[in-house]
């Protein structure tokens, strides 16, 4: 019986860890295109939120959700899915995560017989108070590379943003 030596796997030329060009790529293209690197700093702030709020036993969705109810009060899912700019059917599977845990419940919208409100319970604001208390820390983990005056910064010229649209 013969034995085959074990194959080797040839690595793309591509995936050269020795390509700096590459991997500097989008640090290139994000100062030419800012829209760019907003997706592309979005996507990595989103990653170290995610992976910050797995120890709170929520999503990121899941505690913007919860903030905002805390903040303005019930809402409606649709009002949620509007101003969080979370896809709707995502929206769902959000809100039935935090009513099964016991954190809001749907109620008669006041207004609307035909919309839900979403409510924040007692137990939901206990789970956000939580929640908050690990903001610093997932902010310093997600903007490590922000002095505190460029994160201020960050922050003025992205409400600028959202201000003006």
């Amino acid at each position: 019986m013969t034995t085959n030596p074990p194959r080797t796997r040839r690595t793309s030329p591509s995936r050269d860890a020795e390509d700096t060009a590459r991997q500097r790529y989008f640090t290139t293209l994000a100062l030419a295109r800012p829209d760019i690197a907003l997706c592309r700093a979005t996507t990595v702030v989103a990653r170290a939120v995610d992976a910050e709020f797995t120890e709170y036993n929520v999503t990121a969705a899941q505690h913007l959700v919860l903030k905002m109810l805390s903040d303005v009060g019930p809402c409606s899912q649709q009002e949620l899915s509007e101003q969080l700019r979370i896809d709707r059917s995502v929206m769902v599977g959000c809100i039935d995560g935090l009513e099964d845990s016991g954190l809001v419940r749907r109620e008669r919208h006041p207004k609307d017989r035909r919309a839900n409100a979403i409510t924040l319970t007692p137990e939901g604001l206990v789970a956000l108070a939580e929640v908050e208390s690990g903001v610093p820390q997932l902010l310093d983990h997600a903007f490590h590379a922000l002095t505190p005056a460029e994160r201020k910064t960050l922050a003025r010229l992205v409400s600028k943003i959202l201000e003006a649209n």
